[in-house]
């Protein structure tokens, strides 16, 4: 099997490859095809960051990225799928599976796109705060947009705009990603680092303060 070619598939026939998500068509070998590729996505590009620091940050920065991203997917996958049942979902817990990997997919293609722009700034700019920096707006941008494709996705739809479990359903599926994305930003800062930093290689940091805090000090860091 062509695992990629599910990817190629997703990106030119998306109402397709979702419509047969939406009836329970070939979950198994989509969530095959999508966790191994999306992947490989990751691992590229978390070679490429852990390029920053050394060999062994590389081979580290290629395993921790797709595991974030799997990882962050399933610690908030029950809160979503429970909630949604509870509201009159009547779709199982492997479609919404298969739906949220179709989005850590489209992040992870768009963050290859990135490959290019990141290994230019990695061989030309020797600045740890900045080149930081640059890819917390790489990770943003992408998890908007992948955030943004999932929302159009799994929107529930009020056909006769009457329906109260379909307005309570889009308001869970907010604030879910809105969890989604405090929950892998702080998943991040604990399996830091992913760039490495001036220094002997660490596998992992203490843990200590939070994202937040973190990009705050690299920007004091690159305007001082």
């Amino acid at each position: 099997m062509n695992y990629f070619s599910t990817v190629i598939a997703l990106l030119r026939d998306r109402k397709d490859f979702l419509a047969e998500i939406y009836d329970g068509i070939g979950l198994k070998s989509k969530i095959t095809a999508l966790l191994i590729s999306s992947s490989c996505f990751f691992a590229l590009y978390g070679a490429i960051i852990g390029a920053f620091h050394s060999a062994p940050q590389v081979a580290s920065s290629a395993i921790k990225l797709p595991a974030l991203y799997l990882l962050t997917l399933l610690i908030c996958l029950p809160t979503l799928y429970i909630f949604n049942a509870l509201f009159g979902s009547k779709q199982t817990i492997g479609q919404h599976f298969t739906y949220l990997l179709t989005a850590v997919s489209v992040i992870a293609i768009l963050l290859c796109g990135f490959a290019p722009v990141t290994l230019f700034f990695l061989i030309t700019v020797n600045d740890y705060s900045f080149f930081l920096l640059l890819n917390v707006a790489i990770f943003a941008l992408t998890g908007v947009l992948g955030v943004s494709f999932l929302y159009q996705v799994m929107k529930p739809i009020d056909e006769d705009g009457a329906s109260q479990s379909v307005k309570v359903r889009r308001n869970i599926l907010r604030f879910w990603l809105v969890l989604y994305g405090f929950v892998g930003s702080q998943l991040g800062w604990t399996l830091r680092p992913f760039f490495g930093s001036p220094g002997q290689f660490e596998l992992f940091r203490a843990r200590e303060g939070s994202f937040f805090s973190g990009v705050w000090n690299a920007l004091l860091n690159l305007l001082s």
